[in-house]
């Protein structure tokens, strides 16, 4: 006996299929698995269909007929995050709208130094593009092969290089929006300065889909460098690479681009699991860091400029031994040491995951105390400490002791998050610094957010998208 519900959602797909093709509307479990599971595989959600408009003007005519049916909406890119931010929950009710097809580059302006984008575009085909246009677009993550620019904004993320450009909120200039009535918002401005009202653009970036849906964006270019260096330096402590951190800002300006900060235990995993990748340091030491630069000028000034601070940094006891790149092969090898932390992280297996921002000048004092905290509750637990300590962002992450099993250690992930976010908090940190919120910390936040700023969020959140259709169950 089919009820009414049932007759709803029918009535509801066909329509979606008459809007944007029958090809592009799937219920087939077995189809859309790959839509329903995040990128960690922890949790697999469920979705009355997965559909793929292939144009702006069809993701509105989807928006339109949910707000009609009342049908949830779960916008989704490369779905590569790490916070369940595009992935439905158990109840079947909402549909996923993968925005791949999605997948144009618009129109790039080398002399505005702008490129328009759709927001299905992978993230490395936009990087490739600016190239060709001989033009950098600086954005880089270990997903960049998958991850989609319309998920890098709504997440708000960060990377490699947000030290010298930026997070995905300063490279963006204008976007196109789908509001949750259907209604298409062109903010698509390739400005600079605009200053006529409020920012809508800074209101849709980081809000992980649930005030619009970003359709195209406008991003920032920036000429590509004439030369770049790179070094992996060995420190005894994170207060040392603190003191690097300074010297090396002093030193190299606007040419330094990147300052990864690894624990010696990530090193340790990486020369485990991908011996092809150990460096031929002499000992093993404490931390590392990843340092970049990025020159405008020539590669003897870029040559110049890493001697500079690398031999001072010897000499004044800051640094404790180095490895010069001195070709883009061994460059591409050392980042390629920083980039497999999270793989060998996998093959040792399962660990609990912080994605934390701190200021910069406590990070030593943080990992000091937090670390401590850990090993008096959890003696023998390993810290897979790593990050972008240039921009204060730190993946703190925790793997269980070696005499443990991996289960019932992560029986204790709650209690590991709340010591290591009270540890953040304390420190006047952020318990989310790229990955977002998504439903994976969306009660952690009342922790620590003021009942104040959660209302300011919810009285936005419900003016734009009263009927509560938009990515639910996410950030609030």
């Amino acid at each position: 006996m089919t009820t009414d519900i049932d007759a709803s959602l029918n009535e509801f797909i066909d329509a979606c299929r008459h809007a944007i093709g029958a090809q592009y509307v799937s219920t087939d479990a077995q189809q859309n698995a790959s839509y329903l599971t995040d990128w960690r595989r922890r949790h697999t959600g469920a979705a009355c269909a997965v559909m793929k408009p292939g144009s702006t003007e069809e993701v509105a005519a989807i928006v339109r007929l949910c707000n009609q049916f009342k049908v949830p909406v779960v916008p989704q890119g490369g779905n590569t995050g790490l916070v369940l931010g595009s992935i439905p929950d158990d109840s079947g009710s909402a549909i996923i709208l993968s925005l791949t097809r999605l997948n144009q580059i618009r129109a790039v302006d080398p002399i505005n130094n702008t490129m328009t984008v759709e927001s299905g575009c992978i993230l490395q085909n936009i990087q490739q593009a600016a190239k060709q246009a001989n033009r950098l677009f600086p954005l880089s993550l270990a997903s960049e092969g998958s991850c989609t620019i319309g998920g890098n904004l709504s997440a708000n993320a960060g990377g490699t290089a947000v030290l010298r450009y930026g997070n995905a909120r300063e490279l963006c200039l204008g976007l196109e929006v789908v509001t949750p009535q259907g209604h298409v918002w062109n903010g698509l401005r390739g400005l600079r300065k605009d200053n006529t009202g409020y920012d809508l653009r800074d209101l849709y970036i980081g809000a992980e889909g649930t005030l619009g849906i970003i359709t195209a964006a406008v991003l920032k270019l920036f000429p590509q460098p004439k030369a770049g260096r790179t070094a992996m330096l060995a420190l005894r402590s994170a207060d040392d690479a603190l003191l690097l951190l300074t010297r090396a800002q002093e030193k190299c300006s606007a040419a330094l681009t990147g300052f990864e900060l690894m624990s010696g235990f990530c090193m340790e995993l990486v020369a485990r699991h991908f011996p092809q990748l150990c460096l031929s340091f002499q000992e093993a030491h404490a931390q590392y860091v990843l340092l970049e630069l990025s020159d405008s000028e020539s590669d003897e000034h870029a040559n110049m400029l890493l001697e500079d601070l690398v031999g001072d940094a010897l000499q004044s006891d800051i640094v404790q031994d180095a490895i010069v790149a001195t070709s883009i092969a061994q460059s591409k090898t050392l980042w390629k040491v920083r980039e497999h932390i999270p793989l060998a992280q996998a093959v040792e297996g399962k660990n609990i995951k912080h994605d934390v921002a701190l200021p910069i000048s406590v990070i030593g004092d943080f990992i000091r105390h937090t670390d401590q905290q850990i090993q008096q509750a959890f003696a023998g637990a390993r810290m897979v400490t790593f990050g972008h300590l240039g921009d204060g962002n730190l993946h703190y992450n925790v793997a269980h002791p070696e005499q443990q099993t991996e289960d019932s250690f992560l029986a204790q992930q709650t209690t590991i998050n709340r010591l290591v976010h009270d540890s953040v908090h304390s420190f006047g940190g952020s318990i989310s610094a790229e990955h977002g919120i998504g439903a994976l910390k969306r009660e952690e936040i009342l922790r620590y957010k003021s009942e104040i700023e959660m209302n300011l969020m919810r009285t936005i959140k419900y003016a734009l998208d009263p009927l509560k259709l938009m990515n639910p169950g996410k950030i609030i």
